[in-house]
């Protein structure tokens, strides 16, 4: 059977074709990918639409699916391959399935057309979901080691003589992340979640929405063709998840982006709650924006917040986890907000996103429309509605009988505190609330009445007046925009999530959160407290412990390449005197002229006896105890990661040096580059009495043997 993919490339390469056979084309039974084969349902499947004309165009169905065999098939297969690569591995792989995605996007935005997005809206959900890749192949490689697990924090000494330490490891989970996304975002829905739960060492299952996992399907067949991914690592599920959920067991994820209400009927599977399966839940809720007292129509900040309502409302058609759903203003500016928001809202042109001009897409399906609808009118109840009307609108371009078109509506609610219905309903489109408050305690209020929300923005040139309010609301958000005319260039504004920063929210927003940088991998791993011997949690761990085993050797450590260094490798130095001719050349030297090296007459009442040595005096002495001066395997000194003076060294006492290999990681070759690794390494200074007088761990860039 001809495939939607053929399509895509029919309309990119420009041959002509005919009406019928666009129609065969169209109406397709799309495959679903699973135990690494493409697999079409066997019952009737349920029809999909183009959003725009009305047309069918696919059919999803999961019907004779053994959705037990899939997750195990997962495990076994998928699992294996990505827990024996390493992280730097991981991240690799994810580098290279961006750079693929990235060459094959325009085949993705064609049919994104048929969800009705415009060119911007597809723009946020392929390349934001393709840059979440690239994100986390970077983070992988400059924040994690380049091993198949994490060694977390720092060793915990729980023992009188330190011969009995406890740590923390975080392994990957055995399971299966099964990732149940919502229709708004079927490329960036999968992709964001992918990139962790794949740099993690975790298989996954994707389940986009029903009403368009086409554009998901083709997606993925570009991945699976590009045999990026070890076997196993991806499946796909177009339509129904039948009775997958029950199969679940203690080592699998679920992750759910759509309304609380599904997301509680899922959360409460017997098989999550019996086998305490972790869920995430990222629920729609209703977000709020906050115009400061210090704003006044026309200023910059006044006009800075009128765009950015209007643009959460009309970028996919209001159609976002993330958008304003309640515009919360002070009292004396309502009037000038809904001036100011109808005039702009009516420069926004519904219709074909095709068209010239065209600014606003239709829903994704005339399922959608019912619902926002049937929302909307709860909402008149005790709203007054002030732009848009449910029937009366003009589409350009198409028809708007066939098409999921709905028009931008903005409602007024005069007592925002009395009535809970905005706090309460939302209506998933291009809908938002206008509602005013009389000081910051009433905004604060007004905030917390959507009982907890994914994200909330606050414009205001006042930074007091930022920080009372985010004080204020941060307990009921997963994030908050602070946007002023000093970063408004640069912000990416009110609803964009990025991977960098954690995205869910408390309450209503469904308790989860996701993304947040390398913090998000931690979902998919197990947190373990390992328990023993320094020695042997530094075997354990590939990390040196305090107190573990230290090896000498006659060749000096910077002699060794990256690939002779092991962890435990140390070398003790020789030892030197301070002087206080030492002191005062360092202090002439570096112009640190600090009353406790210098003045020996304004000790009385300080922390120290007598003229002490500059810390970093200290520290440089030491390199100078420890450095092997010859050229040879060690390129640089790359950094200091941390550093602190235990003990004041005073003139007369004498210090040494243990120079001891706490870590290692091996780079990635590049183009001309000599192959090389960093090592870490524990500086441990101490003093004739053998105690330490400062501890610090530098970096160096060490060259590869082989």
């Amino acid at each position: 059977m001809r495939t939607l993919y053929k399509l895509c490339e029919i309309q990119i390469k420009n041959i002509p074709a005919k009406k019928q056979l666009i129609d065969k084309l169209y109406n397709m039974k799309l495959a679903n990918y699973i135990q690494g084969k493409w697999v079409e349902g066997s019952g009737n499947g349920v029809p999909l639409y183009n959003a725009i004309t009305g047309e069918q165009i696919a059919e999803a169905d999961t019907t004779g699916i053994d959705f037990k065999a899939v997750l195990e098939y997962g495990r076994a297969t998928g699992g294996n391959a990505l827990r024996k690569m390493t992280f730097h591995e991981r991240a690799l792989m994810l580098k290279k399935l961006a750079l693929h995605l990235t060459e094959k996007k325009e085949l993705f935005y064609k049919l994104s057309a048929a969800t009705g997005a415009t060119r911007g809206d597809s723009w946020i959900d392929i390349e934001g979901g393709i840059g979440n890749l690239f994100v986390y192949a970077s983070k992988g490689r400059r924040e994690l080691p380049n091993e198949r697990f994490f060694t977390e924090g720092k060793p915990e000494n729980i023992s009188k003589k330190g011969t009995f330490l406890g740590h923390h490891i975080c392994v990957p989970l055995e399971g299966v992340a099964i990732h149940i996304n919502a229709f708004n975002f079927p490329c960036w829905g999968m992709l964001e979640k992918i990139a962790v739960n794949f740099l993690a060492g975790m298989p996954t299952v994707v389940k986009p929405a029903t009403v368009t996992s086409y554009l998901t399907q083709l997606m993925v067949k570009e991945i699976i063709a590009s045999g990026i991914l070890p076997a196993g690592a991806l499946q796909l599920i177009c339509g129904s998840a039948g009775d997958m959920l029950n199969h679940l067991n203690c080592q699998d994820v679920v992750t759910f982006t759509g309304s609380a209400s599904t997301g509680k009927k899922l959360k409460s599977t017997p098989a999550i709650l019996e086998n305490s399966v972790r869920f995430n839940m990222e629920a729609d809720s209703l977000n709020c924006s906050i115009l400061g007292t210090d704003a006044e129509p026309g200023s910059e900040i006044f006009n800075l917040f009128i765009k950015e309502v209007v643009r959460e409302m009309t970028v996919k058609a209001g159609q976002k986890c993330t958008a304003i759903r309640r515009t919360i203003v002070p009292d004396r500016l309502t009037e000038a907000v809904i001036d100011a928001l109808k005039k702009r809202l009516s420069g926004v042109l519904l219709g074909d996103p095709a068209v010239e001009g065209v600014k606003m897409g239709p829903l994704v399906a005339k399922e959608q429309v019912k619902e926002v609808r049937d929302k909307v009118m709860q909402l008149e109840k005790v709203c007054q509605p002030v732009y848009g009307s449910l029937d009366d609108f003009t589409v350009t371009g198409a028809d708007k009988k066939k098409g999921a078109f709905f028009s931008p509506l903005l409602l007024y609610c005069k007592d925002g505190l009395k009535n809970s219905a905005p706090h309460e309903i939302e209506a998933f489109g291009p809908v938002s609330t206008v509602m005013g408050y009389k000081d910051i305690h009433d905004a604060i209020t007004l905030a917390k009445m959507g009982k907890g929300s994914l994200t909330g923005s606050i414009f205001t040139e006042n930074d007091n007046t930022a920080a009372e309010l985010v004080m204020g609301v941060a307990a009921y958000h997963g994030r908050l925009a602070v946007i002023n005319s000093r970063c408004a260039a640069e912000s990416t504004g009110h609803g964009s999530p990025l991977p960098h920063l954690v995205h869910g929210g408390p309450g209503r927003a469904g308790g989860g959160e996701e993304m947040g940088g390398i913090r998000g991998i931690f979902h998919y791993m197990q947190r373990t407290a390992i328990q023993g011997h320094p020695t042997t949690l530094t075997r354990i761990t590939d990390v040196y412990q305090p107190g573990a085993e230290q090896k000498e050797d006659v060749i000096h450590p910077f002699r060794k390449y990256f690939d002779e260094l092991t962890i435990g490798d140390t070398l003790v130095t020789a030892k030197r005197t301070v002087t206080e001719t030492d002191i005062v050349n360092f202090a002439n030297i570096s112009g640190d002229n600090f009353y406790a090296h210098m003045d020996v007459t304004s000790l009385e009442g300080s922390l120290f006896k007598s003229r002490v040595a500059h810390g970093y005096f200290i520290l440089s002495a030491a390199a100078g105890l420890f450095v092997d001066a010859k050229k040879g395997p060690v390129l640089a000194n790359y950094g200091l990661e941390e550093c602190r003076f235990v003990k004041p060294v005073y003139v007369g006492a004498t210090i040494g040096v243990r120079l001891t290999v706490k870590e290692k990681t091996a780079k990635e070759k590049r183009e001309g580059e000599i192959p090389q690794g960093i090592v870490k390494w524990v500086v441990d200074v101490y003093d004739e009495t053998g105690e330490t007088v400062a501890l610090a761990t530098i970096l160096t860039i060490v060259a590869k043997k082989n």
